[in-house]
């Protein structure tokens, strides 16, 4: 059974930055498949982005492309998502999840697809 801590969410401003973590207890970290993922007042919960066991492989959201770079290190069992040139949009609780995958190259884009889940940061981009 993983656990899943978020932190370092805040309040910022347009074009800032922040970095969140996400630290598991329970579990090897390089067991598991990973992701971000974000839900706004009143939508539902989107895919961020997600890394793969080895941490070689990635995939984004388009609306974040470019701007949020996910990363992982297995020895801290801790997995991080840059985000940088923050906009308003991007206000949300994230959360990140992890499920056990099979492959190293393994990624996971879907909701569905976790079986374990963080309890959120909340992350408030101001204009």
């Amino acid at each position: 059974q993983v656990e899943l801590v978020e932190s370092g969410g805040g309040s910022v401003q347009a074009g800032d930055s922040l970095r969140l973590s996400c630290a598991a207890s329970g579990g090897t970290l390089s067991n598991y498949a990973m992701g971000w993922f974000r839900q706004a007042p009143g939508k539902e919960r989107e895919f961020v982005a997600t890394i793969s066991r080895s941490g070689f492989r990635t995939s984004y959201a388009d609306s974040v492309k470019g701007r949020f770079t996910i990363s992982r290190d297995n020895a801290k069992n801790t997995m991080y998502l840059q985000m940088k040139f923050l906009k308003p949009e991007d206000t949300a609780v994230y959360y990140c999840a992890a499920d056990r995958a099979p492959f190293s190259s393994d990624i996971r884009l879907r909701t569905t697809d976790y079986d374990y889940w963080g309890q959120g940061t909340q992350v408030t981009v101001s204009p």
